[in-house]
C-alpha cells in the first residue's frame, strides 16, 4: 500500500428506494433511485465533517443518489477534488435501484461530470439474469468486481481519495454496513469482508 493514503468511503444519502422500501412489500420498481429531500438533507448534514480533509480526488458511483450526494458534499469543498465517475463501485445489482441509466441520460442531467468514459450500458444487463423484471448480477461478478476495485484504488497516484457509493457494497469492500451518509475509512491492507 502507498505510504499515507486516505481513502473516505461514504454511503448515499436516503434514495427514494431506501425510504420506499422500509415500508415494507418487497421492490417497489424505482429504477436508478434518487435522493429523498431527508437524504439530502444527510447530505448536507455530512459535508461539514469532510471539508477539513484535503481531499484530491472524489470517485463517484454513476447511480443518480450518489451522484446527487457526491454533489452536495464536494460541490463546494475548499479544495476543489477532481471528481470521476467510475462503475467499478457501483451498487451490487439486486434491487430496481441499482439498474442505471444510459450514460448520454446522465452527461443530458449533469453535464458538469465527463462521463465520456462510460460505457452506454454500465450496469449488469445480461439477457436472461432478471429476477422480478429487473437484471441481477451473479455474486462471483460482484465479489470479482469488488476485489477490481481495491487494486484500482491500490494503485491511483492520490494520497487522499473520497469514494461515493453504496451500502451493499462498501459492506463487501469495508465489513461494515454504513447507514445513510455514514462514513469509514479503508485500510486497503485490511483483509476484504467475508460473504
Amino acid at each position: 500500500m502507498q505510504d499515507n493514503i486516505r481513502i473516505v468511503c461514504i454511503r448515499h444519502g436516503q434514495s427514494t428506494f431506501n425510504a420506499a422500501h422500509r415500508h415494507g412489500g418487497g421492490d417497489p420498481g424505482l429504477p436508478d433511485a434518487r435522493l429523498t429531500d431527508l437524504g439530502q438533507a444527510q447530505a448536507r448534514a455530512a459535508r461539514d465533517r469532510l471539508r477539513p480533509i484535503p481531499f484530491e480526488l472524489v470517485v463517484v458511483s454513476p447511480l443518480t443518489r450518489a451522484i446527487e450526494t457526491a454533489a452536495i458534499l464536494f460541490g463546494d469543498h475548499p479544495h476543489r477534488p477532481r471528481v470521476l465517475i467510475e462503475v467499478l463501485h457501483r451498487e451490487c445489482q439486486e434491487s430496481s435501484c441499482d439498474v442505471g441509466r444510459a450514460a448520454s441520460e446522465i452527461a443530458a442531467e449533469f453535464p458538469h461530470l465527463d462521463v465520456g468514459h462510460l460505457p452506454e450500458i454500465w450496469w449488469h444487463a445480461e439477457a436472461g439474469s432478471e429476477v422480478g423484471g429487473y437484471p441481477v448480477e451473479p455474486r462471483p461478478m460482484f465479489d470479482a468486481r469488488v476485489a477490481a476495485f481495491r487494486e484500482w484504488l491500490r494503485a491511483r497516484p492520490e494520497k487522499t481519495i473520497a469514494v461515493v457509493g453504496h451500502g451493499t457494497f462498501f459492506y463487501h469492500l469495508t465489513g461494515t454496513f454504513l447507514e445513510n451518509c455514514g462514513l469509514i475509512e479503508l485500510d486497503l491492507d485490511a483483509a476484504p469482508a467475508a460473504a
